[in-house]
């Protein structure tokens, strides 16, 4: 016990209270006191009691049943969820995710035992101040992540912790204890016991955390091997190209952490000001499922060149079609990791395009967002940043130039309000039937030889004129995408 204090919610201060009147200990646990020791904001309060689930039913007014028969009850207070779990012993865990049975106790120290790790085995309340039977102090101080007890047992009981492991240390930037990473390169296999959706929610935490390369130890321990095998190949896939100093995995990597970098207001020398000032200004607008869309795209843009990839004569790497073939892996990948659909579908976008170098025209800029989309063309950007910035340094300066010049073309159109969709054009379908053009097939060719028409010149989309160029193409019932 410490005399370690932290400020607590008002709600969990007031849950405990109650329980202590009630007769039964009460105290915050696990991450939220690890991240308050840190001085980090906890993302949620958890409480462990001694008081039995029925037990905290009868204390408060308003609970549900969470977790009943693993002894867990959400609190309502002030519209506030807070889940409070009994104390409790695990029993064997027989399929390596979860214990054939629980057993609950009142001995604190025996439901912080079963814990994953140190650090997040402490307990604390107000009166008796930190509980800390494994030396979870120590490892915040040392910054290591290790296991509670026998790492072995731990990693037998639920082998998701191993990616926890690696998680915590993207997370916190700790490493990872000898005796613990020794003890989960001996159990990777047992990874195949654990759902894609369990492990689709700890890959994006480690890939959005301030450390996505620690996705290295991922894939040196063996663990992607299991189920992520495409970075394995693309780890080991040298390109043999003089655009690129890294192999495919390391570069793509690299780009998950110029991505990082630029959220944190990090620039390498090479970006102009310009280049500066806009990409600061897009990153502030990107919401936190952007972002993990975007960590995403970098870690799989080039999914597909191990595939692909080919040799000539001279032994350089080519890698045709690639984009293509990188965005059609990456819908399965996601897909396999159980991603929801506007993931998949705005990553494998951004991946089919992160290749695409339109000139730098106004009128090519606009022909090449009516074709990514207006609604992740400045997403694009950042993706072929991050991308030309993890390449060869000797390589880039052109690169960057061209993309400088058509960000700015593309901040004009935006300006501008350039149309860049038939649902943008002046006129539609009712408006052209109304004039006498019939409907079916023939129709969307119209609007869509119209939306050709205002790409090259967007001044010409007004209705007046937009009709005026249909009308003079034909008569009403004959007019055609060919004659416009």
């Amino acid at each position: 016990m410490s005399e370690y204090s932290m400020t607590m919610p008002q709600e969990v201060v007031s849950i405990i209270e109650i329980l202590e009147k009630g007769g039964y200990e009460g105290y915050a646990v696990g991450g939220c006191v690890r991240d308050a020791m840190l001085g980090r904001v906890p993302e949620d309060w958890d409480i462990t009691t001694s008081a039995k689930p029925m037990e905290v039913k009868k204390l408060f007014r308003k609970t549900i049943d969470t977790g009943l028969q693993h002894g867990t009850i959400t609190v309502m207070m002030n519209g506030n969820g807070y889940e409070v779990t009994t104390y409790r012993i695990d029993g064997e865990y027989e399929d390596g995710r979860h214990p054939k049975e629980v057993a609950f106790t009142n001995n604190l120290k025996m439901d912080l035992e079963r814990r994953d790790f140190t650090i997040n085995a402490m307990a604390y309340n107000e009166h008796t101040g930190l509980v800390d039977e494994f030396d979870g102090v120590g490892d915040l101080e040392r910054k290591i992540i290790r296991c509670v007890g026998d790492a072995g047992q731990r990693f037998d009981e639920d082998a998701l912790r191993m990616l926890r492991a690696v998680r915590f240390s993207g997370q916190l930037g700790f490493e990872i204890e000898k005796n613990t990473l020794d003890a989960m390169e001996e159990r990777i296999r047992n990874l195949q016991k654990i759902s894609a959706e369990r492990i689709r929610v700890e890959i994006t935490k480690l890939l959005i955390s301030p450390n996505p390369g620690r996705i290295r130890l991922v894939y040196e321990t063996g663990m992607t091997g299991i189920f992520l095998p495409e970075i394995d190949a693309m780890m080991k896939c040298d390109q043999r190209n003089h655009h690129h100093r890294y192999s495919v995995g390391e570069h793509s990597i690299h780009g998950m952490e110029c991505m990082r970098d630029f959220f944190c207001g990090i620039f390498p020398e090479d970006l102009s000001d310009y280049g500066r000032k806009k990409i600061q200004e897009i990153s502030a607008d990107v919401n936190k499922k952007q972002y993990t869309i975007l960590m995403l795209t970098m870690l799989l843009h080039d999914v597909a060149k191990p595939v692909v990839m080919t040799v000539d004569e001279k032994g350089e790497g080519h890698f045709i079609g690639h984009p293509e073939k990188s965005a059609a892996m990456t819908r399965k990948i996601l897909r396999r990791l159980t991603f929801d659909n506007e993931t998949v579908d705005t990553a494998e976008r951004l991946i089919r395009y992160h290749d695409y170098r339109p000139g730098t025209k106004i009128s090519q800029v606009r022909k090449a967002a009516a074709k990514i989309g207006r609604d992740i063309m400045w997403m694009e950007f950042l993706v072929q940043y991050a991308d030309v910035l993890s390449q060869n340094p000797q390589t880039i300066e052109r690169k960057l130039a061209r993309l400088d010049e058509c960000m700015q073309k593309y901040q004009i159109i935006e300006k501008e309000n350039h149309p860049l969709s038939v649902k943008e054009l002046a006129v539609n379908g009712k408006d052209l039937m109304a004039a006498g053009v019939a409907p079916g097939p023939g129709l969307g060719q119209i609007l869509n030889r119209l939306l050709e028409l205002v790409l090259e010149e967007p001044e010409k989309n007004t209705k007046e004129q937009l009709m005026d160029i249909v009308k003079k193409a034909g008569s009403m019932g004959e007019v055609s995408n060919t004659n416009l």
